[in-house]
């Protein structure tokens, strides 16, 4: 894809962003689910998510509808580079808004925004009004296509997680860019993180993030959603959807809080995956983010990266102002 400005107008800019990421879709094997998947399935660990070897099976966020639930995103109309309010409900079966949730990893209910070329993250955390109605403020820095995920469970009997997917567009000059190339090492405000470790198609691989600031590393991470790490894997083309958590947890009298943080993840298929870790550290939440292959290390193609989201600052919203 050439990367030339082009000064479309908003619907040419969404034919562009829409066309592009359905024929990219099309190439890579699609996730398929025969039937509902089972709390083991999508969590193999049970609730034991932070301790063992927690591999990510199944990914979500190809569908807006599933297990009997809808998610219901009010399109607002958003200019790149401007702040816009998001609001979304989510649905049972019958049509009425949720409103009692289960709380995992601190929240009830985890928001990603994603542009559909992956160099775009928001991970954010929405307020959720007594009917059902969540609501979150953020800016897409860029025109083109977005995809909105909400991870969830809902607080009823025999619910299962789910992540439940959204297609949203900013208006504005579209500039296409290309999927970061795959590098060992990502630099966000001063901290250099390295990953090693494979992510395999169907088949459960350890990733290994290391961090370190100034040349040290960093032995003092604080925890956030109930870990030291978060991280997210994003499948390119059509977005697929994994979130794996860490191996071990904080306070359990063997999880160091730093340098590394490890997790347990499998790849549904080969292919090109964007992953992003959020991890706290002097108070503030910051994202690195790494192009991996499906089948192969990081390690093994190593290039420089210039930033978590070359020129994208990632956004958090939760209490500690980001």
């Amino acid at each position: 894809m050439k990367t030339g400005l082009k000064t479309a107008t908003f619907a040419a800019a969404l034919a562009a962003t829409f066309g592009t990421a359905y024929g990219v879709g099309q190439a890579v094997d699609p996730v398929v689910q025969d039937r509902p998947q089972t709390h083991e399935a999508r969590h193999p660990s049970g609730e034991r998510e932070h301790g063992g070897a927690h591999a990510a099976v199944a990914a979500g966020g190809l569908q807006i509808s599933e297990d009997g639930y809808t998610l219901d995103l009010e399109t607002p109309a958003v200019t790149a580079g401007q702040r816009a309010e998001l609001r979304f409900t989510v649905r049972d079966a019958d049509g009425r808004p949720v409103t009692e949730y289960r709380r995992e990893h601190d929240k009830e209910l985890h928001l990603i925004v994603a542009s559909r070329d992956l160099v775009t993250y928001r991970h954010l955390h929405p307020v959720r009004a007594a009917d059902g109605t969540w609501s979150t403020r953020t800016d897409l820095p860029r025109a083109g296509g977005y995809r909105v995920f909400a991870d969830f469970t809902p607080d009823r009997r025999g619910a299962e997680n789910l992540t439940l997917g959204a297609d949203l567009a900013a208006s504005g000059p579209y500039t296409p860019q290309d999927l970061p190339r795959p590098a060992a090492t990502a630099h966000v405000d001063g901290y250099d993180v390295e990953l090693t470790g494979t992510l395999r198609p169907g088949r459960a691989g350890e990733l290994r993030l290391t961090v370190s600031r100034d040349g040290r590393p960093v032995t003092d991470l604080q925890p956030y959603l109930g870990a030291y790490g978060h991280l997210v894997a994003l499948r390119a083309g059509d977005l697929a959807y994994l979130h794996v958590h860490p191996e071990g947890a904080p306070g359990d009298g063997s999880t160091e809080p730093g340098p590394h943080v490890t997790f347990t993840a499998t790849a549904p298929s080969g292919g090109s995956y964007r992953l992003f870790l959020d991890f706290k550290h002097d108070g503030v939440v910051r994202t690195a983010a790494f192009t991996v292959e499906a089948g192969g290390t990081a390690a093994e193609q190593p290039r420089p990266s210039t930033s978590a989201g070359h020129g994208d600052t990632p956004e958090h919203s939760d209490d500690h102002g980001h």
